[in-house]
């Protein structure tokens, strides 16, 4: 009996067999441009030079499985930066959207995934198992269902290897990817009939039920394999279309298609009428392994047409074995790794770190020339899900190191807006998502804005968050918002009016109404932002003056946000720390203290409210000594507030307990589902010592975790030197920037995006007057 090949070699070793194959088509074709090109609007970098100036190279640092478990919802297979094409294994009772958990059996690999998210899944298609043995005894929905054994995993950026065991036999499985293609490579032990099954009805099933409506597939004269899929459920219910074309590495020695568990021969396959997990179809591929036991599979994607998914093919994979596109993934992480280079921290605080810069770089996903929903010439992104988590921490950090890329996704929601009517705060597969909160593309408008990214067409812009501002949605749970009565109340939201209609007032449904005024308010705030950037001074004196909104909603008593009444009545038997987590409660997913640090343009304000700022730094104590949640993003800012009230050492002391506490490197190792890079940004900002406030133009300082930080920014190389940090010596003492004392506990745009040197003096004492001057604070709206 023939033994196993030998283990996969690690990723980077990765070689060609040498055994040669038979390409379906064949030549090289376009390949040349392949996935050089995907990454071009990111530019080229290469890497930082580290400390003594030998290079840095980050990738080694990363760690796949961060956060896969737990509720993380990371998923471990590959995939470029911000590209579509992600296959991952899919197991038994995996995670509600990533569909993995480790150990449990592998149902296969599907080509698309979101991840780290909330809510509902999307995507899981084109599923494929390899199995052995006659497909005339296999029943394939079964044998699928019932999953194989998965050990000996492995991965990096751009790479999932892992082992396939299923009675006894076992199969090597090894994927990458590029933007649009995924790429699989299979070795089955010498003298097995190895089999690959194509599920053309899979996805990742969840409470929200996404499902096949239709599904096809056929095999062409060559042998390869063509998919179409619509499918409609998961997330935001909404239904998309999918095509795909599949080339094995050589012609297979027979093919058919499977319906449940039958198999027949044939070269087309149909599934229609609300397909659901119990009734499975696809196709099956089977190859002799006397002689070759390696298949390769090449799986191109397009939401437009099979033959865009050809194109696809030919421009990212022909010509190019495993190996080859396994080394382009590599590039392409090294540019987008290497933009931030760390010195010093512990082994598992640098793995996190660039594991959670690798995950920052997951979504929206980048699907330029895949825009089947309207026709421009434009770069396109879809599958924001959702800006309502990741304007606060994801796009900063994307505006400051990766400011084309950060510029092409806000000029696509501007696309977005010209062609549907509205900018979405949550989209994927060109269906509108639901809205948590506001329209946090303001943000992202306001906060490219004030940074200067250009190629955005900002006058487009400002007609988009006109709109939003000003005009009532038709349905505000997928684009706009609930304005008549916002406006009426002069910029808050009674429980009574909170509601989309007069039914649901009487049923009770409150509708989020404190948590939206906060959001609405500043969202109002980020237009009235862009208006004076746009000359329309008479609109940003309206916005801002409506963003202050929320202080209707302030009651002294319990010094924390309180819904109310249009009678100006407050709610009764209140409780200030009731986590709420329904979308028709008063605040969304969060409490009333957690809601009452959120009002990131006028923080002297609430200082002002609660009493100054001693008694405003005992309210954030307060905050912090069991409230505080750090699973969810509506009290992200918090730790950072303590530098309104000039107390940097506690925003120093607070952020270091939640990246020593709520971040290891484990499999469980997130706060919780990563909100597609919300919580993984916040580690990388609060490691390097910063941190935004989106939609405005500065960086809060705080404590490094690491000895130096090279970030490459617009203006050349922006580095942060905190000597001798440690967790005992993690309060600033006093800094310079750029050889001149510093005191200010922040920084601007211009001065981190112009390169330069900030030098931190770190020592022991959370006394030190660094940072604690009236002067040195951030502004607030109430400051002037």
């Amino acid at each position: 009996m023939s033994e196993l090949p030998e283990s996969i070699p690690a990723p980077e070793r990765v070689a060609s067999s040498g055994v040669t194959r038979r390409s379906v088509l064949g030549g090289a074709g376009a390949a040349a441009f392949g996935l050089a090109a995907t990454a071009a609007t990111a530019g080229s970098l290469g890497l930082l030079p580290g400390a003594a100036g030998a290079a840095v190279n980050p990738r080694s640092e990363v760690w796949p499985f961060l956060g896969v478990d737990g509720g993380g919802e990371q998923i471990p297979g590959p995939y470029l930066p911000f590209g579509f094409a992600k296959p991952s294994p899919d197991t038994v009772g995996g995670d509600a959207t990533s569909g993995y958990r480790s150990h449990r059996r592998c149902l296969g690999f599907s080509q698309t995934h979101v991840l780290g998210t909330g809510g509902g899944a999307k995507y899981g298609n084109f599923r494929i198992t390899p199995i052995t043995g006659s497909m005339n005894s296999i029943r394939p929905t079964t044998a699928i269902k019932a999953g194989a054994g998965l050990t000996d995993e492995s991965a990096e950026p751009g790479y999932y290897g892992a082992t396939l065991t299923r009675g006894g036999d076992a199969v090597k499985a090894a994927l990458t990817a590029t933007r649009l293609c995924a790429v699989h490579r299979y070795t089955f032990r010498a003298g097995r009939t190895a089999n690959l099954l194509v599920d053309i009805t899979s996805g990742i099933d969840v409470e929200w039920g996404q499902h096949p409506l239709s599904c096809q597939a056929s095999f062409n004269d060559s042998g390869a394999l063509e998919i179409s899929g619509t499918f409609e459920g998961g997330w935001n219910y909404g239904r998309y279309k999918l095509y795909a074309v599949v080339v094995f590495s050589r012609a297979p020695d027979a093919y058919g298609m499977w319906d449940g568990d039958t198999v027949a021969t044939g070269q087309r396959a149909r599934a229609a009428g609300g397909v659901r997990e119990t009734q499975r179809v696809g196709a099956y591929a089977t190859f002799d392994t006397d002689t070759d036991q390696v298949v390769e599979v090449r799986v191109a994607l397009s939401f437009k047409s099979i033959a865009r998914a050809w194109e696809n093919y030919a421009h990212q994979v022909s010509g190019k074995d495993f190996s080859a596109v396994l080394s382009s993934a590599h590039a392409a992480w090294d540019d987008a790794l290497g933009r931030i280079a760390v010195d010093g921290g512990t082994p598992d605080q640098r793995s996190v770190f660039y594991t959670s810069l690798m995950q920052s770089h997951a979504m929206p996903h980048d699907l330029t020339g895949e825009n089947v929903w309207w026709s421009s010439r434009a770069a396109h992104y879809e599958d924001y899900y959702t800006i309502w988590d990741t304007f606060r921490t994801v796009h900063p950090l994307l505006t400051l190191i990766q400011p084309r890329r950060q510029a092409e996704m806000v000029q696509s929601l501007v696309e977005t807006y010209i062609h549907t009517g509205w900018m979405p705060d949550a989209r994927i597969a060109g269906n509108n998502g639901q809205q948590q909160g506001g329209t946090n593309g303001d943000v992202l408008v306001a906060d490219a804005m004030v940074k200067d990214l250009s190629g955005i067409d900002y006058r487009k812009a400002y007609e988009a968050l006109r709109k939003n501002a000003d005009e009532e949605s038709a349905d505000p749970s997928v684009a706009g918002r609930r304005m008549t009565d916002y406006k009426s109340n002069g910029g808050w939201i009674p429980i009574d009016q909170s509601t989309w209609a007069p039914a649901d007032r009487q049923s009770g449904w409150w509708g989020r109404s404190a948590s939206r005024t906060l959001e609405y308010n500043y969202n109002d705030f980020c237009v009235a932002t862009v208006a004076r950037g746009q000359g329309d001074t008479a609109g940003a004196a309206r916005y801002r003056n409506r963003s202050k909104g929320w202080q209707n909603l302030w009651d002294p008593s319990t010094s924390a946000i309180r819904p109310r009444y249009s009678n100006r009545a407050w709610l009764g038997d209140y409780d200030k720390d009731r986590h709420y987590t329904g979308w028709h409660e008063p605040f969304y997913e969060g409490s009333g203290r957690q809601y009452s640090t959120f009002v990131p343009h006028d923080t002297q304000k609430v200082i002002d409210l609660v009493g100054g700022d001693d008694r405003y730094v005992s309210w954030l104590d307060d905050l912090f000594d069991g409230h505080y949640n750090h699973d969810n993003e509506p009290d992200l800012l918090a730790a950072w507030l303590y530098i309104h009230a000039g107390r940097p050492a506690r925003t120093a002391l607070r952020v270091r307990d939640i990246l020593a506490g709520r971040y290891v490197k484990a499999r469980d190792g997130l706060p919780g589902n990563n909100d597609a890079g919300a919580l993984t940004a916040y580690y990388c900002w609060g490691a390097i010592g910063l941190f935004p406030n989106a939609g405005q133009p500065y960086y809060y300082i705080g404590s490094p975790i690491f000895t130096e930080t090279r970030l490459k920014v617009a203006g050349g190389t922006f580095t942060i030197r905190a000597a001798g940090t440690s967790a005992t010596d993690k309060y600033v003492q006093g800094a310079t920037l750029n050889g001149r004392t510093h005191n200010r506990a922040w920084l601007s745009h211009r001065e981190v995006a112009g390169g330069g040197t900030l030098v931190l003096t770190m020592g022991s004492s959370d006394r030190s007057a660094w940072g604690t001057g009236v002067n040195d604070r951030p502004a607030s709206l109430s400051a002037g």
